[in-house]
Protein backbone atom coordinates (compact mmCIF):
# COMPACT_ATOMS: atom_id res chain seq x y z
CA UNK A 1 0.00 0.00 0.00
CA UNK A 2 1.43 3.43 -0.88
CA UNK A 3 2.65 5.65 1.92
CA UNK A 4 1.25 8.84 0.43
CA UNK A 5 -0.98 9.79 -2.46
CA UNK A 6 -0.41 13.09 -4.21
CA UNK A 7 -2.07 14.79 -7.15
CA UNK A 8 -1.69 18.12 -8.94
CA UNK A 9 -4.80 20.14 -9.78
CA UNK A 10 -4.27 22.28 -12.88
CA UNK A 11 -1.15 22.62 -15.03
CA UNK A 12 2.05 22.35 -12.96
CA UNK A 13 4.61 25.13 -13.14
CA UNK A 14 7.58 24.74 -15.47
CA UNK A 15 10.22 23.78 -12.81
CA UNK A 16 7.91 21.09 -11.46
CA UNK A 17 7.18 19.75 -14.96
CA UNK A 18 10.89 19.65 -15.75
CA UNK A 19 11.73 17.77 -12.56
CA UNK A 20 8.98 15.20 -13.15
CA UNK A 21 10.13 14.71 -16.75
CA UNK A 22 13.67 14.11 -15.50
CA UNK A 23 12.33 11.58 -13.00
CA UNK A 24 10.62 9.61 -15.75
CA UNK A 25 13.92 9.47 -17.61
CA UNK A 26 15.86 8.44 -14.51
CA UNK A 27 13.45 5.60 -13.72
CA UNK A 28 13.42 4.42 -17.36
CA UNK A 29 9.66 4.73 -17.51
CA UNK A 30 8.23 3.35 -20.79
CA UNK A 31 6.16 6.31 -21.93
CA UNK A 32 5.63 5.62 -25.64
CA UNK A 33 4.14 2.43 -27.08
CA UNK A 34 5.96 0.68 -29.96
CA UNK A 35 4.28 1.02 -33.38
CA UNK A 36 3.37 -2.68 -33.57
CA UNK A 37 1.64 -2.44 -30.18
CA UNK A 38 -0.37 0.59 -31.27
CA UNK A 39 -1.32 -1.12 -34.53
CA UNK A 40 -2.53 -4.24 -32.70
CA UNK A 41 -4.45 -2.09 -30.22
CA UNK A 42 -6.19 -0.23 -33.07
CA UNK A 43 -7.25 -3.53 -34.65
CA UNK A 44 -8.49 -4.91 -31.32
CA UNK A 45 -10.45 -1.74 -30.58
CA UNK A 46 -12.29 -2.11 -33.88
CA UNK A 47 -12.95 -5.85 -33.55
CA UNK A 48 -12.98 -7.15 -29.95
CA UNK A 49 -14.18 -10.62 -28.95
CA UNK A 50 -17.76 -9.92 -27.82
CA UNK A 51 -19.70 -12.12 -25.40
CA UNK A 52 -23.09 -13.67 -26.15
CA UNK A 53 -24.73 -12.62 -22.86
CA UNK A 54 -26.44 -9.22 -22.95
CA UNK A 55 -26.81 -7.29 -19.68
CA UNK A 56 -27.27 -3.86 -21.21
CA UNK A 57 -30.73 -3.59 -19.63
CA UNK A 58 -29.12 -3.19 -16.19
CA UNK A 59 -28.62 0.54 -15.42
CA UNK A 60 -24.99 0.44 -14.26
CA UNK A 61 -23.17 3.54 -13.03
CA UNK A 62 -19.48 4.37 -12.68
CA UNK A 63 -18.07 5.89 -9.51
CA UNK A 64 -14.65 7.48 -9.33
CA UNK A 65 -12.64 10.64 -9.96
CA UNK A 66 -14.37 13.34 -12.05
CA UNK A 67 -13.70 13.17 -15.80
CA UNK A 68 -11.78 9.88 -15.55
CA UNK A 69 -11.65 7.98 -18.84
CA UNK A 70 -10.01 4.69 -17.87
CA UNK A 71 -13.03 3.11 -16.14
CA UNK A 72 -12.40 -0.43 -14.89
CA UNK A 73 -15.70 -0.83 -13.05
CA UNK A 74 -19.40 -0.11 -13.18
CA UNK A 75 -21.92 -1.22 -10.56
CA UNK A 76 -25.59 -1.67 -9.90
CA UNK A 77 -26.99 -2.27 -6.41
CA UNK A 78 -30.49 -3.54 -5.65
CA UNK A 79 -32.58 -5.20 -2.97
CA UNK A 80 -33.64 -8.83 -3.09
CA UNK A 81 -36.00 -9.85 -0.31
CA UNK A 82 -34.29 -8.92 2.96
CA UNK A 83 -30.88 -8.94 1.26
CA UNK A 84 -29.13 -7.37 -1.69
CA UNK A 85 -27.75 -8.02 -5.16
CA UNK A 86 -24.41 -6.48 -6.09
CA UNK A 87 -23.68 -6.43 -9.80
CA UNK A 88 -20.12 -5.37 -10.50
CA UNK A 89 -18.98 -5.13 -14.11
CA UNK A 90 -15.22 -5.22 -14.71
CA UNK A 91 -13.61 -4.25 -18.01
CA UNK A 92 -12.88 -7.39 -20.04
CA UNK A 93 -9.33 -6.70 -21.20
CA UNK A 94 -8.98 -10.24 -22.56
CA UNK A 95 -11.56 -9.33 -25.21
CA UNK A 96 -8.90 -7.05 -26.73
CA UNK A 97 -5.54 -8.65 -25.88
CA UNK A 98 -4.40 -11.70 -27.87
CA UNK A 99 -2.20 -14.02 -25.75
CA UNK A 100 1.48 -13.79 -26.76
CA UNK A 101 0.77 -10.90 -29.11
CA UNK A 102 2.55 -7.54 -29.13
CA UNK A 103 -0.07 -5.94 -26.88
CA UNK A 104 0.23 -8.78 -24.36
CA UNK A 105 4.03 -8.61 -24.33
CA UNK A 106 3.94 -4.84 -23.75
CA UNK A 107 1.52 -5.29 -20.83
CA UNK A 108 3.92 -7.77 -19.26
CA UNK A 109 6.75 -5.25 -19.72
CA UNK A 110 4.78 -2.44 -18.05
CA UNK A 111 2.87 -4.54 -15.46
CA UNK A 112 0.96 -1.60 -13.98
CA UNK A 113 -0.14 1.94 -14.72
CA UNK A 114 2.25 4.45 -13.16
CA UNK A 115 0.83 7.62 -11.61
CA UNK A 116 2.86 10.81 -11.59
CA UNK A 117 1.42 14.01 -10.14
CA UNK A 118 1.09 15.56 -13.60
CA UNK A 119 0.23 12.54 -15.75
CA UNK A 120 -0.08 8.78 -15.87
CA UNK A 121 1.90 6.20 -17.83
CA UNK A 122 -0.73 3.62 -18.80
CA UNK A 123 -0.58 -0.16 -18.87
CA UNK A 124 -2.46 -0.28 -22.20
CA UNK A 125 -2.59 2.13 -25.16
CA UNK A 126 -5.28 4.79 -24.65
CA UNK A 127 -7.34 3.45 -27.56
CA UNK A 128 -7.90 0.38 -25.35
CA UNK A 129 -7.47 1.56 -21.76
CA UNK A 130 -9.36 4.83 -22.11
CA UNK A 131 -11.49 3.92 -25.10
CA UNK A 132 -12.73 0.59 -26.40
CA UNK A 133 -12.25 -1.43 -23.16
CA UNK A 134 -13.18 1.33 -20.72
CA UNK A 135 -16.72 1.09 -19.30
CA UNK A 136 -17.58 4.61 -20.37
CA UNK A 137 -21.15 5.82 -19.85
CA UNK A 138 -23.42 5.53 -22.86
CA UNK A 139 -21.20 2.89 -24.50
CA UNK A 140 -21.84 -0.86 -24.87
CA UNK A 141 -18.77 -2.73 -23.65
CA UNK A 142 -17.67 -6.33 -23.05
CA UNK A 143 -17.26 -6.98 -19.33
CA UNK A 144 -16.66 -9.65 -16.74
CA UNK A 145 -19.88 -9.38 -14.77
CA UNK A 146 -19.92 -10.37 -11.11
CA UNK A 147 -23.31 -10.98 -9.49
CA UNK A 148 -23.06 -11.37 -5.72
CA UNK A 149 -26.03 -12.10 -3.49
CA UNK A 150 -25.87 -10.79 0.07
CA UNK A 151 -28.04 -11.48 3.10
CA UNK A 152 -29.54 -8.81 5.35
CA UNK A 153 -26.22 -8.49 7.21
CA UNK A 154 -24.18 -8.11 4.05
CA UNK A 155 -22.72 -11.63 4.09
CA UNK A 156 -22.11 -13.37 0.80
CA UNK A 157 -24.75 -15.95 -0.14
CA UNK A 158 -24.05 -16.67 -3.81
CA UNK A 159 -21.54 -15.67 -6.48
CA UNK A 160 -21.77 -15.80 -10.25
CA UNK A 161 -19.30 -14.44 -12.79
CA UNK A 162 -19.67 -14.50 -16.56
CA UNK A 163 -18.89 -12.47 -19.62
CA UNK A 164 -21.59 -10.04 -20.74
CA UNK A 165 -22.21 -6.86 -22.65
CA UNK A 166 -22.93 -3.95 -20.30
CA UNK A 167 -23.81 -0.28 -20.66
CA UNK A 168 -23.19 2.31 -17.97
CA UNK A 169 -25.81 5.02 -17.67
CA UNK A 170 -23.92 7.62 -15.64
CA UNK A 171 -20.43 8.55 -14.44
CA UNK A 172 -20.61 9.77 -10.85
CA UNK A 173 -17.93 11.19 -8.56
CA UNK A 174 -17.51 10.61 -4.83
CA UNK A 175 -18.32 14.18 -3.79
CA UNK A 176 -21.56 14.21 -5.75
CA UNK A 177 -22.60 10.79 -4.47
CA UNK A 178 -21.77 11.78 -0.89
CA UNK A 179 -23.93 14.88 -1.21
CA UNK A 180 -26.84 12.94 -2.70
CA UNK A 181 -26.66 10.37 0.09
CA UNK A 182 -26.37 13.02 2.81
CA UNK A 183 -29.27 15.00 1.32
CA UNK A 184 -31.42 11.84 0.94
CA UNK A 185 -31.84 12.59 -2.77
CA UNK A 186 -29.97 9.58 -4.18
CA UNK A 187 -31.82 7.00 -6.27
CA UNK A 188 -31.96 3.57 -4.64
CA UNK A 189 -29.00 1.99 -6.53
CA UNK A 190 -26.80 4.86 -5.33
CA UNK A 191 -28.35 5.14 -1.85
CA UNK A 192 -27.67 1.43 -1.29
CA UNK A 193 -23.95 2.14 -1.55
CA UNK A 194 -24.06 3.51 2.00
CA UNK A 195 -26.30 0.72 3.31
CA UNK A 196 -24.22 -2.10 1.84
CA UNK A 197 -20.95 -0.29 2.50
CA UNK A 198 -21.68 0.09 6.20
CA UNK A 199 -22.72 -3.56 6.48
CA UNK A 200 -19.47 -4.65 4.86
CA UNK A 201 -17.48 -2.32 7.14
CA UNK A 202 -19.18 -3.94 10.13
CA UNK A 203 -18.23 -7.40 8.86
CA UNK A 204 -14.70 -6.18 8.25
CA UNK A 205 -14.50 -5.12 11.89
CA UNK A 206 -15.85 -8.50 13.03
CA UNK A 207 -13.17 -10.45 11.21
CA UNK A 208 -10.40 -8.07 12.33
CA UNK A 209 -9.77 -6.43 8.97
CA UNK A 210 -8.82 -2.83 8.46
CA UNK A 211 -9.18 -0.22 5.72
CA UNK A 212 -6.88 2.72 6.35
CA UNK A 213 -8.41 6.15 5.74
CA UNK A 214 -5.16 7.90 4.86
CA UNK A 215 -5.30 11.61 3.95
CA UNK A 216 -4.19 12.45 0.43
CA UNK A 217 -1.68 15.16 -0.37
CA UNK A 218 -3.04 17.49 -3.00
CA UNK A 219 -1.34 20.30 -4.91
CA UNK A 220 -3.89 23.04 -5.57
CA UNK A 221 -3.65 26.34 -7.44
CA UNK A 222 -4.66 29.44 -5.45
CA UNK A 223 -4.06 33.04 -6.50
CA UNK A 224 -1.73 31.87 -9.29
CA UNK A 225 0.41 29.94 -6.79
CA UNK A 226 0.55 26.27 -5.91
CA UNK A 227 0.34 24.97 -2.38
CA UNK A 228 0.09 21.62 -0.64
CA UNK A 229 -2.97 20.62 1.39
CA UNK A 230 -4.34 17.46 2.99
CA UNK A 231 -7.61 15.92 1.80
CA UNK A 232 -9.32 13.29 3.93
CA UNK A 233 -11.24 10.65 1.93
CA UNK A 234 -15.04 10.80 2.00
CA UNK A 235 -17.14 8.00 3.52
CA UNK A 236 -18.46 7.26 0.02
CA UNK A 237 -14.92 6.39 -1.07
CA UNK A 238 -14.73 3.82 1.70
CA UNK A 239 -18.11 2.32 0.77
CA UNK A 240 -17.03 2.13 -2.86
CA UNK A 241 -13.83 0.37 -1.79
CA UNK A 242 -15.93 -2.18 0.12
CA UNK A 243 -17.62 -3.26 -3.13
CA UNK A 244 -14.20 -3.90 -4.66
CA UNK A 245 -13.05 -5.77 -1.53
CA UNK A 246 -16.22 -7.86 -1.59
CA UNK A 247 -15.48 -8.88 -5.18
CA UNK A 248 -11.82 -9.61 -4.46
CA UNK A 249 -12.78 -11.84 -1.54
CA UNK A 250 -15.34 -13.66 -3.69
CA UNK A 251 -12.67 -14.19 -6.34
CA UNK A 252 -10.25 -15.65 -3.80
CA UNK A 253 -12.90 -18.06 -2.50
CA UNK A 254 -13.63 -19.24 -6.05
CA UNK A 255 -9.95 -19.80 -6.74
CA UNK A 256 -9.36 -21.73 -3.53
CA UNK A 257 -12.38 -23.93 -4.19
CA UNK A 258 -11.22 -24.50 -7.78
CA UNK A 259 -7.63 -25.29 -6.79
CA UNK A 260 -5.92 -22.79 -9.10
CA UNK A 261 -5.39 -19.10 -8.56
CA UNK A 262 -3.34 -16.02 -7.81
CA UNK A 263 -3.99 -14.46 -4.40
CA UNK A 264 -2.93 -11.14 -2.96
CA UNK A 265 -1.35 -12.10 0.37
CA UNK A 266 0.12 -10.23 3.33
CA UNK A 267 1.63 -11.76 6.44
CA UNK A 268 0.69 -10.30 9.84
CA UNK A 269 2.99 -7.52 10.99
CA UNK A 270 5.84 -8.70 13.25
CA UNK A 271 5.65 -7.83 16.95
CA UNK A 272 8.53 -5.39 16.62
CA UNK A 273 6.69 -3.31 14.01
CA UNK A 274 3.54 -3.20 16.13
CA UNK A 275 5.59 -2.23 19.18
CA UNK A 276 7.20 0.62 17.27
CA UNK A 277 3.76 1.81 16.15
CA UNK A 278 2.57 1.75 19.77
CA UNK A 279 5.48 3.98 20.74
CA UNK A 280 4.56 6.38 17.93
CA UNK A 281 0.93 6.44 19.13
CA UNK A 282 2.08 7.26 22.64
CA UNK A 283 4.34 10.04 21.35
CA UNK A 284 1.46 11.51 19.35
CA UNK A 285 -0.76 11.37 22.45
CA UNK A 286 -3.09 8.79 20.93
CA UNK A 287 -4.59 6.55 23.59
CA UNK A 288 -4.07 2.90 22.61
CA UNK A 289 -5.06 0.62 25.50
CA UNK A 290 -3.49 -2.84 25.34
CA UNK A 291 -6.90 -4.53 25.13
CA UNK A 292 -7.77 -2.51 21.98
CA UNK A 293 -6.70 -4.10 18.69
CA UNK A 294 -4.82 -2.23 16.00
CA UNK A 295 -7.85 -2.47 13.69
CA UNK A 296 -10.21 -1.10 16.35
CA UNK A 297 -7.86 1.79 17.10
CA UNK A 298 -7.55 2.78 13.44
CA UNK A 299 -11.32 2.82 13.02
CA UNK A 300 -11.57 5.27 15.93
CA UNK A 301 -9.25 7.85 14.37
CA UNK A 302 -10.30 11.03 12.60
CA UNK A 303 -8.10 11.83 9.56
CA UNK A 304 -9.13 15.49 9.83
CA UNK A 305 -7.17 15.83 13.10
CA UNK A 306 -3.47 16.49 12.42
CA UNK A 307 -2.01 14.05 14.99
CA UNK A 308 -4.45 11.35 13.88
CA UNK A 309 -3.50 11.97 10.25
CA UNK A 310 0.18 11.68 11.16
CA UNK A 311 -0.44 8.36 12.91
CA UNK A 312 -2.47 7.02 9.97
CA UNK A 313 0.48 7.77 7.71
CA UNK A 314 2.69 5.69 10.00
CA UNK A 315 0.12 2.87 10.05
CA UNK A 316 0.80 2.15 6.39
CA UNK A 317 4.17 0.66 7.43
CA UNK A 318 2.32 -2.40 8.76
CA UNK A 319 0.81 -3.04 5.34
CA UNK A 320 4.07 -3.14 3.39
CA UNK A 321 5.25 -6.47 2.08
CA UNK A 322 2.09 -7.64 0.30
CA UNK A 323 2.71 -9.95 -2.64
CA UNK A 324 1.10 -12.44 -5.00
CA UNK A 325 0.81 -16.16 -4.23
CA UNK A 326 0.19 -18.56 -7.12
CA UNK A 327 -1.15 -22.12 -6.77
CA UNK A 328 -2.51 -24.77 -9.13
CA UNK A 329 -3.72 -28.36 -9.45
CA UNK A 330 -5.42 -28.29 -6.06
CA UNK A 331 -2.15 -27.74 -4.16
CA UNK A 332 -3.18 -24.87 -1.92
CA UNK A 333 -0.49 -22.62 -0.43
CA UNK A 334 0.26 -22.72 3.28
CA UNK A 335 -0.72 -19.06 3.71
CA UNK A 336 -3.74 -17.71 1.83
CA UNK A 337 -4.76 -14.59 3.76
CA UNK A 338 -4.25 -10.86 3.36
CA UNK A 339 -3.64 -9.56 6.88
CA UNK A 340 -5.34 -6.20 6.30
CA UNK A 341 -8.41 -7.81 4.73
CA UNK A 342 -8.30 -10.60 7.36
CA UNK A 343 -9.47 -13.08 4.72
CA UNK A 344 -8.30 -14.57 1.42
CA UNK A 345 -8.30 -11.87 -1.23
CA UNK A 346 -7.44 -11.44 -4.91
CA UNK A 347 -6.86 -8.47 -7.18
CA UNK A 348 -9.45 -8.70 -9.94
CA UNK A 349 -11.24 -5.35 -10.27
CA UNK A 350 -8.67 -3.15 -12.08
CA UNK A 351 -7.48 -4.96 -15.24
CA UNK A 352 -7.01 -1.71 -17.16
CA UNK A 353 -4.40 -0.68 -14.60
CA UNK A 354 -2.94 -3.93 -13.23
CA UNK A 355 -1.69 -6.98 -15.17
CA UNK A 356 -2.61 -9.68 -12.60
CA UNK A 357 -6.32 -8.83 -12.67
CA UNK A 358 -6.73 -10.12 -16.23
CA UNK A 359 -5.47 -13.53 -15.15
CA UNK A 360 -7.60 -13.59 -12.00
CA UNK A 361 -10.72 -12.94 -14.07
CA UNK A 362 -10.00 -15.87 -16.40
CA UNK A 363 -9.45 -18.24 -13.48
CA UNK A 364 -12.72 -17.19 -11.84
CA UNK A 365 -14.66 -17.54 -15.10
CA UNK A 366 -13.25 -21.04 -15.48
CA UNK A 367 -14.09 -21.91 -11.87
CA UNK A 368 -17.76 -20.97 -12.26
CA UNK A 369 -17.94 -22.91 -15.56
CA UNK A 370 -16.23 -25.94 -13.91
CA UNK A 371 -13.52 -25.84 -16.54
CA UNK A 372 -9.74 -25.64 -16.50
CA UNK A 373 -8.30 -22.14 -16.99
CA UNK A 374 -7.00 -21.41 -20.50
CA UNK A 375 -3.48 -22.65 -21.29
CA UNK A 376 -2.26 -19.07 -21.80
CA UNK A 377 -3.26 -18.29 -18.22
CA UNK A 378 -1.63 -21.39 -16.75
CA UNK A 379 1.52 -20.76 -18.75
CA UNK A 380 1.91 -17.25 -17.33
CA UNK A 381 1.09 -17.97 -13.68
CA UNK A 382 4.51 -18.96 -12.35
CA UNK A 383 6.19 -15.77 -13.55
CA UNK A 384 3.36 -13.47 -12.47
CA UNK A 385 4.40 -12.87 -8.81
CA UNK A 386 7.90 -11.71 -9.79
CA UNK A 387 6.52 -9.52 -12.58
CA UNK A 388 4.03 -7.90 -10.22
CA UNK A 389 6.70 -7.41 -7.55
CA UNK A 390 8.92 -5.58 -10.04
CA UNK A 391 5.97 -3.45 -11.14
CA UNK A 392 5.15 -2.60 -7.52
CA UNK A 393 8.79 -1.66 -6.89
CA UNK A 394 8.75 0.74 -9.82
CA UNK A 395 5.39 2.22 -8.81
CA UNK A 396 6.64 2.77 -5.26
CA UNK A 397 9.74 4.55 -6.58
CA UNK A 398 7.57 6.76 -8.79
CA UNK A 399 5.36 7.67 -5.85
CA UNK A 400 8.17 8.28 -3.39
CA UNK A 401 10.28 10.39 -5.74
CA UNK A 402 7.26 12.29 -7.09
CA UNK A 403 6.20 13.36 -3.61
CA UNK A 404 9.74 14.55 -2.84
CA UNK A 405 9.96 16.49 -6.10
CA UNK A 406 6.58 18.20 -5.66
CA UNK A 407 7.34 19.22 -2.10
CA UNK A 408 10.81 20.51 -3.00
CA UNK A 409 9.55 22.43 -6.05
CA UNK A 410 6.79 24.15 -4.11
CA UNK A 411 9.09 25.16 -1.24
CA UNK A 412 12.20 25.99 -3.29
CA UNK A 413 11.87 29.74 -2.67
CA UNK A 414 11.25 29.33 1.08
CA UNK A 415 14.63 28.04 2.27
CA UNK A 416 15.31 29.68 5.63
CA UNK A 417 11.61 30.06 6.52
CA UNK A 418 10.24 28.55 9.72
CA UNK A 419 7.17 26.36 10.12
CA UNK A 420 5.16 24.67 12.84
CA UNK A 421 5.40 20.90 12.80
CA UNK A 422 5.32 17.68 14.78
CA UNK A 423 8.03 15.02 14.99
CA UNK A 424 6.28 11.82 13.90
CA UNK A 425 9.27 9.50 13.66
CA UNK A 426 12.78 9.25 15.10
CA UNK A 427 15.51 7.09 13.60
CA UNK A 428 16.29 4.23 15.99
CA UNK A 429 20.06 4.40 15.46
CA UNK A 430 20.27 8.19 15.05
CA UNK A 431 17.93 9.86 17.56
CA UNK A 432 18.82 13.32 16.20
CA UNK A 433 17.41 12.33 12.81
CA UNK A 434 13.73 11.76 12.13
CA UNK A 435 10.60 12.82 10.26
CA UNK A 436 8.57 15.98 10.77
CA UNK A 437 5.03 16.62 9.55
CA UNK A 438 4.25 20.30 9.02
CA UNK A 439 0.88 21.70 9.98
CA UNK A 440 0.87 23.86 6.84
CA UNK A 441 1.77 23.26 4.06
CA UNK A 442 1.01 19.52 3.98
CA UNK A 443 4.61 18.28 3.99
CA UNK A 444 6.26 15.24 5.57
CA UNK A 445 10.06 15.39 5.39
CA UNK A 446 13.38 14.58 7.04
CA UNK A 447 14.59 16.59 10.02
CA UNK A 448 18.16 16.45 11.31
CA UNK A 449 20.72 18.35 13.31
CA UNK A 450 18.54 18.99 16.32
CA UNK A 451 18.57 17.89 19.95
CA UNK A 452 19.57 14.34 20.80
CA UNK A 453 17.06 12.78 20.76
CA UNK A 454 14.39 14.60 18.78
CA UNK A 455 11.19 15.10 20.80
CA UNK A 456 8.98 12.39 19.23
CA UNK A 457 5.35 13.45 19.16
CA UNK A 458 6.11 17.01 20.25
CA UNK A 459 5.25 20.21 18.42
CA UNK A 460 8.38 21.82 17.11
CA UNK A 461 9.26 25.01 15.26
CA UNK A 462 11.44 23.98 12.30
CA UNK A 463 13.49 25.77 9.65
CA UNK A 464 13.70 24.69 6.01
CA UNK A 465 17.40 24.17 5.23
CA UNK A 466 17.18 22.58 1.78
CA UNK A 467 14.69 22.37 -1.08
CA UNK A 468 16.13 20.99 -4.29
CA UNK A 469 13.66 19.59 -6.87
CA UNK A 470 16.53 18.18 -8.90
CA UNK A 471 17.79 16.12 -5.99
CA UNK A 472 14.16 15.60 -4.90
CA UNK A 473 14.85 16.29 -1.26
CA UNK A 474 13.65 18.56 1.55
CA UNK A 475 15.59 18.98 4.77
CA UNK A 476 14.49 20.66 7.98
CA UNK A 477 16.25 21.46 11.25
CA UNK A 478 14.86 22.64 14.59
CA UNK A 479 14.52 26.42 14.45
Amino acid sequence: MPRRHIRVTGAPEAPLRAALTALRTALDVPESFPPQVLAEADRAARDPALPLNDATDIPFFNLGPPAATGLDQAMHLSRQGTGYIVRYAIADVAAFVVPSGALDAEAHRRVTTLYFPDEKVPLHPPVIGEGAASLLPGQTRPAVLWTIGLDAEGRTLAVDVRRALVRSRAQLDHEGVQKQIDDKTADEPVALLEEIGRLRERLEAERGGISLVVPEQEVVERDHRYELTWRAPLPAEGWNAQISLLTGMAAADLMLAHGTGVLRTLLPAPDGAVGRLRRTAHALRIDWPHHVSYAALVRSLDPHRPHHAAFLQECTTLLSGAGYTVFRDGKLPEFTTHAAVAAPYAHCTAPLRRLADRYAAEICLAAVAHEAPPDWVLGALDALPDEMAEGARRAAAVERESVDIVEAALLEDRVGDTFDGCVVDVHEDEPAVGTVQLESPAVVARIEGGPDPLPLGERLRVRLTRADPGAAKLRFAPA
